[in-house]
Formats: structure tokens, sequence, C-alpha cells
């Protein structure tokens, strides 16, 4: 993601052009449809609150799939700079971004280990997490062969039924763990139902994960993620691993969402114009003006991660988007780069051309846009689109990372692997 940090740049003015900060900005913002901002701030406010709700675990930060859409260098940074000391991602040329940006923490790869990708592993010091015994000996021979001991991490199975080693196979590394030199550095599993609080298998795989992580002794034990988190201190073990939390999407849904907004989302208006009494509006017809109809025409669609199933026909209320400070109501359906909007309730000239509407912000979050998309607040983060203008936000500036760590001595020489893109 090309996101631009800047400490004081708002991002756009709802009522007209972008703000003077945005437009000094190299992104070259004032010139994009739409302008996604990013509140740093709100990322760190909340892993601090989820650091401090987990007491005594560590508190990592997941920053798989460009941190959520939130931008993995500054994310990392940013929480790197206020004491995150941990962090997952899922591929290694993932890990080689979050490398650049915290040059000092350990990097879990969540994807794992494949014999031809070694090299790189050294290269950015990051550490496999293991879920296989053939991947585990393939591990193993590298390590051997090069001299490399940054570790691993062992994920174990306990009912997700996804990716990790069954608990007999687990079992089956006591012995390795008893040795003493074992280079496992975490052992840890995944909650399946972590988001229903009083779900049966919540506890199952408590009970699983704990029988088997004790006998991992002196190895670190994590199982929950964002909502395991609340789940309470028998689902924290030594190391909390929150994702989505960080980015605001609610960990807690039946609940009220304990987390701060992050992502604020705004896209330009192309065009304000009005419609007779029974026209239709939009592909297929679908929805009739029931009125003399005002519509503002936003340049945003399903091209941008706006979803085609938010739209509206004359059955079904899609959903809203914020024009001139007020909710207004999608009028037929969402296309690749267009949003239609009603507007008629608004003052004569609330709206005009070139004004910016608010897509997420300002009280419409991504979970809210999840339901009416019909999927979680997770897409709704991970499918914002390319073509918005990114903004990073800070009040204070971010400590510039240092150099990468070099190799070990052992195999600097050796050529690092690319990884994959």
């Amino acid at each position: 993601m090309n996101i631009v940090p800047d400490s004081k740049a708002t991002g756009a003015d709802t009522a007209g052009s972008p703000s003077p900060g945005a437009a000094r900005l190299g992104s070259r913002p004032f010139a994009a449809t739409g302008i996604l901002t990013v509140n740093l701030d709100a990322v760190v406010a909340n892993w601090r609150k989820l650091e401090k709700t987990a007491v005594p675990a560590e508190c990592a930060a997941v920053v798989k799939a460009d941190a959520y859409g939130c931008g993995i260098t500054p994310v990392t940074r940013a929480l790197s700079a206020a004491g995150c000391k941990t962090f997952f991602v899922a591929t290694l040329a993932e890990a080689e971004t979050a490398r650049a940006a915290a040059p000092h923490a350990s990097i879990y790869v969540l994807d794992g280990f494949f014999p031809d990708r070694g090299d790189a592993f050294a290269t950015f010091n990051c550490r496999p997490v293991i879920g296989d015994l053939n991947e585990l000996a393939e591990w193993d021979v590298f390590c051997r062969r090069s001299g490399w001991t940054g570790g691993a991490a062992i994920h174990i199975d306990t009912g997700m039924n996804r990716l990790g080693l069954s608990i007999s196979d687990a079992e089956g590394l006591l012995p390795r763990i008893a040795s003493g030199d074992h280079g496992i550095k975490l052992v840890m599993s995944h909650l399946a139902c972590a988001d229903m609080l009083n779900h049966p298998l919540n506890a199952r795989q408590a009970n699983a994960f704990r029988a088997i992580a004790s006998q991992f002794s002196g190895v670190p034990a994590s199982l929950s993620a964002s909502s395991g988190i609340f789940l309470g201190p028998q689902f924290q073990f030594d190391m909390v691993r929150p994702g989505a939390a960080l980015y605001g999407v609610n960990p807690t849904p039946e609940a009220d969402n304990p987390m701060q907004g992050v992502v604020d989302l705004k896209a330009r208006i192309l065009q304000v114009r009005d419609v007779e009494r029974g026209d239709s509006v939009g592909y297929g017809g679908t929805w009739t003006a029931r009125r003399p109809t005002r519509l503002a025409i936003v340049a945003a669609g399903y091209a941008d991660g706006y979803f085609r199933a938010a739209g509206s026909n004359d059955g079904t209320r899609g959903a809203e988007i914020i024009v001139a400070g007020t909710r207004c109501p999608i009028a037929g359906r969402i296309s690749m780069d267009l949003i239609a909007v009603d507007i008629t309730d608004l003052p004569p000239n609330a709206a005009r051309r070139g004004h910016f509407a608010t897509l997420i912000g300002d009280g419409i979050t991504v979970d809210e846009l999840g339901h009416h998309f019909g999927t979680i607040g997770y897409e709704v983060l991970a499918r914002l689109g390319s073509r918005y203008a990114r903004i990073a936000n800070q009040s204070e500036a971010i400590t510039a990372p240092q150099a990468v760590p070099d190799a070990v001595p052992e195999i600097a020489a050796t050529p690092a692997a690319t990884p994959d893109r």
C-alpha cells in the first residue's frame, strides 16, 4: 500500500476540497476520487487497551494482509515505537516489510516453512509457524545445514481443523522439549469460535491447549487472537495475538465495541442531478423514485471494495453514506465505480460537485458496512481499493527504523531466496 504518513493532514474536508495539509502530500490525494485516512493514534490506543486487558500476557500484533488494509509499514512502525515487540504476518514478503519497519522485533510467519525459503527466513530474521511434522523435519535440515538458530513456533490444532499438528503429533515432540536445545520459541493454537461468547468449543479448545502447552516446559504459549482476549484470563496464556481489533473491528460482537475506529473513507461527489417521480436509477432499474428526487453520484464502487450487496431496490433499503453531515440512503445498485445517493432531504446546495461524502467514519463503522455487504469487518478492511489516496495520521513523529539486522555469520554469505509476492 502506498500510504503517506502525515501528522497533520486530515485527509479531506467533507464540505469541499481536500484539506491544505493533504494537498501538500507527495501522493497527490487532491487528484484522487477518494481518500482513505488511517488513524495511527487509534491503532496504538487499541493495542494499549488490548495489552492492558491481557496483562500479564505479552500483547503481540497481527499485521498480515497489509495490516488489514491499513498499511503494514506505518502500522508496524507505530506499534513498534509504542512498545510492541512481536508481530505476526502471513507471508515472507510481509515479513520483509515488517522487518524494515521493526528492526528488533520478533516476527512470525503464519504460512510456515518451505525448504527453498530457508535463506529468506535467515535474511529477514523471522520465524516460521510450523504445523506439520514433515515441515518441522525440513526446518531442522535447514537449520543443521546453515547453522541458523533463529527458532520457530509450533502450531497445534485444538479444534479449528485448519493448520496445525494434531495433539498426538505434538505429544511426540515432548522428548525434544525435554532435551533442552529444541529451537522452539512459541507454542500456539487458534480459537475457531472466539467471537461467540458461550460457544462450547471455546472451553474445549482452551482445555486441550492448556494440557499440551503445559508439557512444553519453558516455551511461551499463545491461544487467543482479538476476540479470545475478551473471553477471560484463562484464554490469554503467555501471549495474545490481536489483529482485527487493532483496526477497529468489534472483537465482542455480542456487546458494544470496546475499540476505537481507525479508518475514515471519503469519496468525491462527481455530479448532483434530479430525477422525476417514477424514474429508475442504476443498472437493472431496481430502484424507482417515489418522489422528485435529488441524487449525488459518488466516485466509488465495487472496484474500490464497496460491495455491490450494499445497494438498494424498491423493496430493500441498502447502506447509507454521509453527505453534508447527514446519513443518506443509497439509491439503486452499486456499480464498479459509482454510487447513487438520495440527498433529497438535504438543504439546497448542501451537496455539490467536488464535495466529499463519507463512506466509513463519523459513525459508519466497518462492522456496519460488513452487515450490509453480507460479510464481516475483516473483509471490509482487507478489500479497500487501491485507487484511494492513503494518508496515515499520527499526532507524534514516529522514530525512523534502524537498518535490518545482519543474518547470522554462518550463512551471511548465502544468497537469500526471493519471497513470493
